[in-house]
């Protein structure tokens, strides 16, 4: 089979490699129709992400048909459509039972990362009871790939991290998909104003389309605290991954006010306690645990979120290293998710 395969920072390649097969009886493989590329592919690709080595296919968003199952999958049958997770959980570890399936003992955030990944032609799951999911009868499948990664990593370490509540004030640092993504979410619990921060006009201008009341383009310190009357704000999100965009959160905090790390970080930030210590903030981090997953699927189903509003190319999967060439020059190219198809 074709896959996309990490070669090293800044190394890839479109080669062949052997087909997935089943290793243990909860596993599935699944025949990829559609995938993407993540922001996070992209920090794996700068060398930010060193679990990745030499060979891996890469990738952890899809949707696809079930090829075959092991004896242990009761769940799927063969030849259904499924949504692939970004997270793989057993259900079982004492981590999963609590919610917090990234930490799974024997899973977690796998695909693409420790184990091949799907943005190839197949792919195995692990545990494919709880990390897959049946794609709805007439759905829009090209959308329900936002659900494998973005739109539950923008939800959880974002909106139900940073507790936004309604009136609240805003601010997402990152206008790419995934602080997108978080502005989408950010709207069901109704804050006062979000405002968002990006050095790229043409994703600002698609996230006033979105429902930003308010964006910022340079100076951002400085023109948050002036839209806040010196306030700050009560939730800052930071959805880049960079001691800049870090530092710009820490810097707009109200009193009280929460700042929810979404960003891959591959660089150390300086986090400035000689401020923050008496200001009640609350920092938080996150890996995704897609817990949210089945609840905005039935959002997406009902036709309140439209998670196909973020894609903007498409490529078919022999063009992957295009479809890389683009996302990897978003600004250029005003690329936001970009889908790949096997056909």
């Amino acid at each position: 089979m074709k896959a996309l395969v990490y070669h090293g920072p800044e190394k890839k390649a479109f080669e062949d490699k052997l087909k997935p097969t089943l290793k243990e009886p909860t596993d599935a493989v699944v025949k990829i129709t559609h995938t993407t590329i993540c922001g996070t592919d992209i920090h794996i690709m700068k060398g930010d992400v060193p679990t990745v080595t030499d060979g891996r296919t890469l990738g952890h968003e899809g949707v696809g048909v079930i090829e075959k199952i092991g004896t242990s999958v009761s769940n799927f049958r063969v030849g259904e459509k499924v949504l692939i997770s970004c997270i793989t959980s057993c259900g079982k570890c004492e981590n999963c039972r609590k919610g917090m399936y990234s930490h799974c003992d024997n899973g977690g955030w796998i695909l693409g990362n420790t184990i091949d990944g799907t943005q190839a032609e197949y792919v195995r799951i692990p545990h494919a009871d709880t990390s897959l999911y049946h794609i709805p009868n007439g759905a829009d499948e090209e959308a329900l790939v936002m659900l494998s990664d973005i739109l539950p990593t923008g939800f959880e370490c974002g909106v139900l991290n940073g507790q936004i509540k309604p009136g609240d004030t805003v601010a997402i640092v990152g206008a790419g998909p995934i602080g997108l993504a978080a502005l989408l979410t950010a709207q069901f619990y109704s804050p006062s104003k979000i405002i968002m921060v990006d050095t790229d006009p043409n994703r600002l201008e698609v996230a006033k389309t979105f429902g930003a009341a308010t964006t910022v383009h340079s100076n951002a310190v400085e023109e948050i605290l002036k839209l806040t009357n010196g306030k700050g704000v009560d939730v800052a999100i930071e959805a880049v991954g960079s001691p800049a965009t870090f530092d710009i959160c820490q810097s707009i905090l109200a009193p009280g006010g929460h700042l929810a790390n979404i960003g891959v970080h591959g660089k150390s930030v300086e986090l400035h306690m000689e401020k923050l210590w008496s200001d009640n903030v609350t920092i938080t981090t996150r890996l995704v645990d897609t817990v949210t997953t089945p609840m905005l699927m039935k959002i997406v189903q009902s036709g309140k979120l439209k998670p196909q509003q973020l894609i903007t190319h498409h490529f078919r999967l022999n063009d992957i290293m295009k479809a890389y060439d683009t996302f990897g020059n978003a600004g250029k190219e005003k690329a936001l998710k970009v889908i790949i198809t096997n056909q």
